[in-house]
């Protein structure tokens, strides 16, 4: 089963409404967007961290970046990075790297999503391709990936002055 057969079954069983795109391959959740020709807030990022040594997905919008002392005060952690590949890359075995989905509990993984994509309708996700995307309405993520939800990011460096 794939990534997105397995997104699909999840959604009818729940009754979500979902919809699936098809796009050329990218790697970065800006390059989504562009693609998908949405605003980049409503592109839902996972960004794999290790925190406390717990494998977690962060869940935030595509331009955002995460701050970890933002997310160790939200968690009460003492330690989180970046998790590596190799921590995190064998629990979505049906999932390109980097193209995870959103639902990170389908594969036992808990989700901190930031509060920014909490005033969106609907987020644009990977469906474990770098050439798929599904949407779904957010509330209907936060019903089903029952997330905690935590102020964890931050705007990126402008590169111009």
């Amino acid at each position: 089963m794939t990534c997105r057969e397995r997104l699909e079954q999840f959604f009818k069983e729940n009754g979500v409404k979902y919809e699936t795109t098809s796009h050329p391959e990218v790697y970065t959740a800006q390059e989504v967007a562009a693609v998908e020709h949405v605003p980049g807030m409503f592109v839902a990022k996972v960004v794999i961290a290790n925190v406390d040594g717990k494998i977690t997905a962060l869940v935030l919008p595509a331009p955002q970046r995460v701050d970890m002392s933002k997310l160790k005060a939200a968690l009460g952690a003492k330690d989180a990075r970046l998790a590596r590949e190799e921590e995190f890359g064998h629990l979505f075995p049906d999932c390109e790297v980097g193209a995870m989905p959103v639902f990170t509990n389908l594969y036992d993984v808990p989700v901190v999503v930031d509060r920014a994509l909490t005033d969106d309708p609907k987020i644009v996700f990977n469906a474990g391709t770098h050439r798929e995307t599904m949407t779904v309405a957010f509330r209907d993520f936060q019903r089903l990936a029952s997330p905690t939800v935590a102020e964890i990011s931050q705007q990126p460096q402008s590169l111009t002055r």
